[in-house]
């Protein structure tokens, strides 16, 4: 049987919906973890609903996902600010699409966050949250599970990582900020899950000597979009769009 390929990328949370999604699958959010049905337990009468195998599995699933989604959240922080006043952490961001997401996120974990527009005239959005399940000094390389990992990447590059936005410009997958170390983490991270990147070299030191950029190998493209993917509107549109979904 012939016919053009199919590829399956991890699709963003739903705003209306919340936060679904799991590990690298589409699986309920937290909370509907903490649901239980007798159709989906399959136990004969006389048993108890609860066994402490089945309380076991959701609190299993419970933690995986919440460990995900902080790893996530953790990786947006690369284009976040801290305000050591408030003790609060601050995104902006031009598409409040996105911040909504975020907030979703974070609600999923249990902490609050709150979006509001920075000035009148400017379309720039602001998401602040005094989540402190949050770090600025988060260390990625202590992430153990690819999964969390992966997720750790996705939202690093949903805050800081580039791609071409038109038909016209050749294609690239591209990881740039000040801070060296981070992005060379970020990049080990990427490597040892197979996917191959460039070097971590300065773009130009004419135009800012301390700004750091890798890209991603040509050859790991479709791998980068399969596995890591994205949930910024934006870049999620892209990758669907090149993976023709």
């Amino acid at each position: 049987m012939t016919g053009a390929k199919s590829y399956t990328i991890m699709r963003p949370p739903d705003v209306n919906r919340g936060a679904k999604f799991g590990c690298m699958l589409e699986k309920p959010s937290i909370s509907e973890y903490r649901k239980v049905k007798i159709s989906d337990c399959g136990q004969s009468a006389g048993k108890s609903l609860l066994t402490p195998q089945r309380l076991h599995a959701d609190f299993d699933k419970e933690n995986i996902l919440a460990k995900v989604t902080t790893a996530y959240l953790q990786g947006i922080l690369g284009d976040a600010t801290y305000n050591k006043i408030h003790k609060t952490h601050r995104i902006s961001q031009s598409n409040r699409e996105w911040l909504e997401r975020i907030k979703n996120l974070l609600a999923d974990i249990g902490d609050k966050s709150w979006i509001y527009k920075e000035g009148k005239t400017r379309n720039v959005y602001v998401l602040e949250t005094a989540s402190k399940k949050l770090s600025m000094n988060f260390d990625p390389l202590l992430l153990r599970s690819d999964a969390e990992k992966i997720a750790y990447i996705r939202g690093y590059f949903d805050a800081e990582g580039g791609t071409s936005h038109s038909d016209n410009v050749r294609f690239y997958l591209q990881f740039a900020e000040k801070n060296r170390n981070r992005l060379e983490k970020v990049r080990n991270l990427l490597e040892q899950l197979g996917i191959c990147c460039g070097s971590v070299h300065i773009p130009s030191s004419k135009a800012d000597p301390n700004y750091w950029r890798f890209y991603v190998r040509a050859k790991s493209f479709s791998k980068f979009i399969i596995k890591i993917g994205s949930w910024h509107p934006r870049k999620h549109k892209i990758f669907s769009a090149r993976m023709k979904i």
